[in-house]
């Protein structure tokens, strides 16, 4: 438990018809008491008030919650303070808590909280911030499957099996002068084999949330007037970039989200690729580049008025996916099509749109069904590591190697699983998450 007490507006700065104020730990109740001017609260009642200043003059009223802990979202004695949802009037309340004895919360410091309390694991704790930050039906469902426990029972169970797996081989260190031969049985490779399946099966998942959570950067790129930004706006549904028949008109870098197939996508519009002495041009230019080198996916555009061959150094150095895209085709008189990374449409007239959708979902193989939880490349890192060290520890075991070395590798991999939920971890991982987090939650 903290020694502080900390309080911020819980409701956001925007204005509103309500306003929550929260209040977490050892002063929260006398607080309360204090500024309400009640002699007690009923735990997990909500009281009609009035909030009352330093003078006891009336601030506001409203409603006083008392949560004792550790029947609290964060663990502690905590207390809601629900009032008009004006920002003057809720900060001057907010300003009376602070007078009382309270501190500003940080980012994430509640939520912060609730982890170090038990009340949450880092799971949990992170899939609060990707619900609120949610903007489909997709991502909030992820982050509530998150929230509700899906993705930590996974990990969880693939913590048991590592911790039995760990006990039946260290077995055979302690009873290594028994005539028990515990290795050679195949049952150590089998049951390595079978924590190995389930968590390739969760990283499949894992990655299917990570799309959902983080979206998809895609980056427009190609000669200029190849009609980037005529698909920009196509793909968008609203003429978010200027489009004209002037090439370089496009001089920097454009950006707009929107969703496809449940997947978010950050698409970037960029500066056309050619030699110019133009020197705002060039700085474009150099963007574009920039970008390409940080894109999941790329979408490389051609007229296909131009059939020269067109093509870019940096494209070769790429490791993110490309898909070909022959604009113009209302011009050339060819067809909507696809034939492998390529695909004919015309931006203009809005064909071969539906297509090109379809095409980027595929190039990342997003299976909207499949993300059945948020995840962060964390939790990616975590369990390709945990991987890494069980693959070590079979080829120790086929090749005869100690098998003090088999239990270590087994170790590490099981702290690699328990970095995701929280069971290990450092407090510069947890300051990067928390701080991240609104204030208030």
């Amino acid at each position: 438990m903290k020694e502080t007490t900390i309080a911020a507006i819980a409701s956001g700065i925007s204005i509103g018809g309500v306003g929550i104020i929260r209040i977490s730990g050892p002063q929260s109740y006398a607080i309360a008491l204090e500024i309400c001017l009640k002699e007690s609260l009923v735990a997990r009642h909500a009281t009609f008030t009035q909030f009352y200043n330093g003078s006891n003059e009336v601030m506001d009223e409203g409603i006083a919650i008392y949560f004792k802990g550790p029947n609290s979202f964060t663990g502690e004695d905590s207390v809601e303070l629900q009032g008009h949802g004006g920002l003057v009037v809720l900060n001057r309340v907010l300003k009376r808590v602070y007078e009382l004895g309270a501190e500003p919360a940080k980012a994430g410091e509640f939520t912060e909280r609730a982890f170090l309390n038990g009340k949450l694991d880092l799971v949990q704790a992170e899939a609060i911030h990707d619900l609120i930050m949610s903007q489909s039906e997709a991502q909030a469902k992820a982050a509530m499957n998150s929230l509700s426990g899906q993705f930590s029972m996974k990990t969880s169970t693939i913590s048991e099996a590592l911790i039995h797996l760990r006990v039946y081989v260290e077995a055979s260190i302690d009873f290594s002068e028994e005539d028990i031969d515990f290795i050679s049985d195949g049952n150590v490779l089998a049951r390595l084999n079978a924590v190995e399946t389930d968590i390739v099966n969760l990283l499949q998942n894992a990655n299917q949330g990570k799309l959902l959570t983080d979206g998809l950067t895609v980056v427009l790129a190609g000669k200029p007037n190849a009609g980037k930004s005529s698909i920009l706006n196509a793909l968008s549904g609203e003429e978010s970039a200027i489009v004209t028949d002037i090439a370089g008109t496009t001089r920097d870098t454009l950006k707009e989200s929107i969703i496809i197939h449940g997947l978010p996508l950050h698409i970037i519009d960029t500066a056309g690729l050619r030699e110019t002495n133009d020197v705002i041009e060039q700085e474009g230019i150099r963007r574009t580049r920039e970008a390409m080198k940080k894109a999941d996916l790329i979408l490389w555009i051609h007229d296909d008025q131009d059939q020269s061959a067109e093509q870019d150094i940096l494209l070769e150095s790429l490791n993110a996916p490309i898909l070909h895209i022959r604009n113009k085709i209302d011009l050339t008189g060819n067809e909507v099509g696809r034939v492998e990374d390529t695909i004919m449409l015309s931006a203009k007239r809005n064909d071969g749109i539906g297509l090109l959708k379809d095409a980027i979902v595929e190039a990342v193989q997003f299976q909207p069904n499949q993300g059945t939880f948020s995840a962060r490349e964390r939790h990616l890192i975590a369990l390709k590591e945990s991987l890494g060290h069980l693959d070590v520890a079979k080829k120790l075991l086929n090749e005869g190697h100690s098998i003090d070395l088999v239990a270590e590798e087994i170790r590490l991999a099981q702290d690699d699983i328990g970095l995701i939920t929280g069971r290990f971890t450092t407090d510069e991982l947890l300051g990067e998450i928390f701080s991240s987090f609104c204030i208030g939650k």
